[in-house]
């Protein structure tokens, strides 16, 4: 990689490192607030950036949305339930970081595979996605099944039916949203700075 993609690829990284930071400071551009959890779309500019960048650098975005979520958990919450559970980084982090490995390892493998790599786009969105929501509700079950009574109350048996709401109020309507506009975004970034040479 030349010295000239080597500055190329560092532009993009700051700017999406910025979008991602204006997403978590200005009220309603990363997170839309329902009920006790809130609808995000953060997770979009992240699979973006792994789709532009590739997997490594989509994991960097969303390593830095996963801190952010982390440090905010602490001073400044977007929800009640954020200071219960992004307070572990394993939750806070581990997710976003895997966001931009799945979508844009899947990505980079239809590169090397496929003819038409783009059709591929949504689906690799909508796994990334996936991938978020499956692995902080799969870990809220995992480290607060024994004590769901500090979240809102719920009965120890009603947290699985609870954490599986969610998925369907949050989680699918995430997934479809990041399969549609990701694409929409990506593609013609791609085809106009090519990373993946």
């Amino acid at each position: 990689m030349s010295n000239h993609q080597k500055i190329r690829r560092l532009v993009f990284l700051s700017f999406f490192t910025a979008i991602i930071i204006v997403q978590n400071l200005v009220p309603f551009l990363g997170y839309l607030p329902i009920g006790p959890l809130d609808l995000t779309l953060i997770h979009i500019t992240v699979i973006v950036a792994a789709f532009v960048l590739g997997p490594v650098d989509g994991a960097i975005i969303g390593g830095i949305w996963g801190i952010i979520t982390f440090v905010r958990a602490f001073i400044w919450p977007t929800s009640p339930l954020a200071t219960i559970v992004f307070i572990n980084p394993l939750i806070a982090i581990l997710p976003r970081v895997m966001i931009g490995i799945v979508a844009g390892g899947i990505f980079a493998l239809a590169l090397k595979k496929y003819n038409k790599p783009y059709r591929v786009l949504p689906l690799a969105a909508i796994l990334g996605a996936c991938c978020n929501t499956l692995l902080v509700l799969g870990q809220i079950y995992l480290f607060y099944q024994g004590k769901s009574q500090i979240l809102y109350h719920i009965d120890a048996k009603a947290l699985l039916p609870y954490l599986l709401t969610v998925v369907g109020t949050n989680g699918i309507p995430e997934a479809i949203l990041a399969g549609i506009v990701a694409p929409l975004i990506s593609v013609p970034l791609i085809k106009k700075w090519n990373f993946h040479e």
